[in-house]
């Protein structure tokens, strides 16, 4: 009977965690998620919340705003149209930007988590 070689064990490159390594980062990803609990249904609706205020205080404003405008100085263009679409178009904006930086903020302690 003929013997085979022994295969050694690969060798992880230095940049690659090991299995155990990862394992224990996992298992501290999980208990962080489980002290910190997770945001409820009153974090979600507040967002909306937020969100949606967010975009309709600067669209009722330009309406508003145009509404004066066409009473005071009727002309042929439509203040109101005008006013209001650009209420929404920063409204939107705004609403971006406020998504946008929530979607950052969570990167960047997921990022600290698994650091």
């Amino acid at each position: 009977m003929s013997q085979q070689p022994k295969r050694k064990p690969p060798i992880a490159a230095p940049d690659e965690p090991t299995l155990a390594q990862q394992v224990g980062a996992k298992a501290a990803r999980k208990l962080k998620a489980r002290r910190s609990g997770t945001p409820g249904v009153w974090f979600g609706l507040g967002m909306i919340g937020l969100i949606g205020w967010s975009v309709v205080v600067p669209t009722l404003l330009g309406a508003g705003l145009g509404l004066w405008l066409d009473q005071h100085y009727p002309e042929g263009r439509s203040w109101t149209l005008a006013l209001l679409m650009a209420g929404l178009t920063i409204g939107c904006l705004n609403a971006w930007h406020w998504v946008s930086q929530e979607d950052r903020a969570m990167h960047t302690k997921q990022e600290d988590d698994d650091a």
